[in-house]
């Protein structure tokens, strides 16, 4: 791999990790539209070792007030979050376990990805424009956290996107923008963690090359400035730009598809 498509799809992983947009899709898509080789596990691991470095230097503060509430303090409400996060893991835990193989293998056709690109942003708008939203993170229930879990379960199918699927569903049990993003980016967290450890076992010291390195510093630099943008933009703004992009690049592929 050069530096170049190093560079190119480590802003792709940061910015599709975090806005609604789907990392996945887009590490599957850039490659397929330029003709690249595939850029195999090992610069994967590269990818979600930066993101795993923005999402701990944006919100470690945060992480480490609500450990330390949930071991000692679990009734707190910092210390309740703490445990909603843990239980809101659990399903896409689960998935990734289980269906490991099928997204390295049967969800990656092209087309597919387009049509959960177009499904998804359909579903984040529908979520995003139906009535008041208008509880804070605070006050997310114990089935809520389990739903919104499983709603990240569900982006183990490329197109779906990680944050757009757990964003959509806290729109829909009526958390405002910014309480749904915020908790999303909090539970990306374990899930990033867990994906990178897992990746790991396979990567050897000849692997950390300078490419791989490139890769985690601009997906690190990347997703950090993504986080801090969509976190600011939902204050004021909907999720409509993201839904017409998804649409778009969706409608794009399938043309691609039937055009080849």
């Amino acid at each position: 791999m050069g530096l170049t498509e190093a560079v190119i799809l480590g802003i792709v992983q940061g910015l599709g990790e975090f806005l609604p947009i789907s990392s996945s899709a887009h590490l599957i898509l850039v490659p397929w539209f330029f003709g690249w080789s595939d850029p195999g596990l090992n610069f994967n691991v590269a990818l979600h070792l930066g993101t795993l470095t923005a999402v701990v230097a944006y919100f470690w503060r945060d992480w480490v007030l609500l450990t330390r509430h949930g071991l000692v303090g679990a009734r707190t409400r910092e210390g309740r979050l703490f445990w909603l996060l843990v239980v809101a893991t659990i399903p896409g835990m689960l998935a990734g376990v289980a269906l490991e193989r099928f997204a390295e293998t049967t969800f990656r056709a092209p087309a597919l990805v387009a049509g959960m690109l177009i499904l998804m942003g359909v579903v984040l708008y529908w979520a995003d424009h139906q009535g008041p939203r208008v509880r804070g993170i605070w006050q997310v229930s114990w089935r809520e956290a389990l739903l919104i879990g499983l709603g990240q379960a569900l982006a183990i199918i490329p197109g779906i996107s990680r944050s757009g699927a757990t964003i959509a569903v806290g729109r829909m049990l009526g958390l405002d923008r910014e309480a749904a993003t915020r908790f999303s980016f909090l539970l990306s967290l374990p899930i990033i963690l867990g994906a990178g450890l897992f990746s790991l076992r396979d990567v050897r010291p000849q692997d950390l090359t300078l490419p791989f390195w490139v890769g985690v510093f601009v997906s690190g630099a990347t997703g950090f400035a993504a986080i801090a943008f969509l976190l600011r933009f939902v204050v004021t703004r909907n999720f409509n730009l993201f839904v017409g992009y998804r649409c778009l690049l969706g409608l794009i592929v399938i043309l691609t598809v039937l055009t080849r």
